[in-house]
């Protein structure tokens, strides 16, 4: 389950084979797929990160998968199943990759393999009316809403003088944010900014909080979950060639903007989603990657 993410829970399976994606700069034979010249992909539906749309597979992580299918020539097949589903798929090699802002963890990269991070997920605040909020100093007193059994519900019980509270769903934070009964809620940044795009009436936006310091965390342990993390593909332990193609390019894909211009396409800022907190090269150097790795950055 991704940081902060809830699981949709009985959703069907089906299965839509997408269109061959041109021109290739890459032979798909040079990866190791489950089905020679198509890249089997799992996803929930989760907007703006994925889903399917007329039969397209749409949301910030489809539009990064689709670029790098493009580079190495390869059809995208796609099933829809649930984030519990999501995971077993790949980790039981009935699909290829499965993608929508999975959290990198250590647990979850000893039955699988991530690759570099196609986006960093800052900490983000959904915020109603005219109200301002920088730093976590600025939420004590104030009332704190999540999604019950999203991770900041463990954050925001720890803030001093905060009345916490959890609702059953995202559309009920996004209610009582327009309304005024909440001062701050805790959801995936995107989502946040897609809420504000769809339905600007409710007044709702989106801040990031400034990044916390060790003796903060130090006093509230907590408060761990308001800081960002790392996001990845995930495949099957079986696949370290098709791993490292897909790293390949993601890196590239900093390199030459075009990662940038997704995440402005929907909604988030570059400066927040594609520069690593600097923690986070530390947690993977020497467990799934090498001591000397730096995580991607479009930071200079």
């Amino acid at each position: 389950m991704s940081k902060g993410r809830m699981v949709f829970a009985g959703l069907p399976i089906g299965v839509v084979a997408l269109g061959l994606i041109v021109p290739a700069t890459a032979d798909a034979a040079d990866v190791e797929t489950l089905k020679p010249g198509i890249l089997v992909v799992t996803v929930q539906p989760y907007m703006p990160y994925t889903a399917l749309k007329d039969d397209k597979l749409v949301g910030l992580d489809s539009d990064i998968l689709a670029a790098v299918a493009e580079k190495l020539g390869l059809k995208l097949e796609v099933n829809v199943t649930d984030f519990p589903g999501m995971l077993a798929s790949v980790q039981n090699q009935r699909a290829d990759i499965t993608i929508g802002g999975i959290a990198w963890s250590e647990a979850r990269q000893k039955v699988g393999l991530f690759t570099d991070p196609p986006y960093y997920s800052p900490p983000a605040m959904a915020v109603g009316g005219e109200k301002t909020f920088s730093d976590v100093k600025s939420l004590e007193g104030k009332n704190l809403g999540t999604v019950t059994g999203y991770v900041w519900a463990k954050s925001i019980a720890q803030v001093p003088n905060a009345t916490p509270r959890t609702f059953p769903g995202a559309d009920s934070v996004f209610q009582d944010l327009a309304t005024g009964r909440l001062d701050v809620g805790f959801l995936d940044p995107l989502l946040i900014s897609y809420q504000q795009q769809q339905r600007p009436d409710m007044k709702v936006r989106i801040e990031y909080m400034t990044p916390l310091t060790k003796e903060e965390i130090a006093a509230h342990p907590d408060y761990k979950y308001f800081q960002s993390y790392m996001t990845g593909f995930y495949l099957p332990k079986q696949a370290p060639k098709l791993e490292k193609a897909i790293s390949v390019q993601i890196d590239a894909m900093y390199k030459d903007g075009s990662l940038a211009a997704l995440i402005t396409k929907w909604g988030g800022d570059p400066k927040q989603f594609l520069v690593p907190s600097p923690e986070m090269a530390a947690a993977r150097r020497g467990i799934d990657r090498p001591a000397d790795w730096t995580p991607p950055s479009v930071a200079k």
